[in-house]
């Protein structure tokens, strides 16, 4: 992925400032605001792996449970027609809706 960076099942975001001339970015899909820059693409890397490990030392110490960016559930909004044909398709696969739309964005995103 060119915009992001992975570390230990964290992902990171790539943004640069031609102002400041710093590359800069945050641990994605966590509400924790986690920052990191550097003035370079290696340095950025470095950072980021280091705001992760600090972001879990950190809750370990404070003893808490770190966020986990996918945990498997996902709320979505469909507005009441849509959520009226994803209900009519389903039951025509002789389907849940949860199945039929796991079953469908698997499908999607391949």
């Amino acid at each position: 992925m060119k915009d992001l960076m992975q570390y230990k099942d964290y992902y990171g975001s790539v943004h640069f400032d031609d102002e400041e001339l710093i590359f800069h970015g945050k641990i994605e899909f966590v509400r924790a605001l986690v920052t990191y820059e550097a003035t370079d693409a290696r340095g950025l890397l470095k950072a980021f792996r280091e705001s992760v490990d600090d972001y879990l030392e950190t809750c370990r110490s404070q003893k808490i449970a770190p966020e986990i960016p996918f945990k498997g559930s996902l709320n979505v909004r469909l507005g009441a027609e849509l959520h009226r044909r994803v209900a009519l398709a389903a039951e025509q696969h002789h389907s849940t809706i949860n199945k039929f739309i796991v079953q469908t964005l698997d499908q999607a995103v391949k």
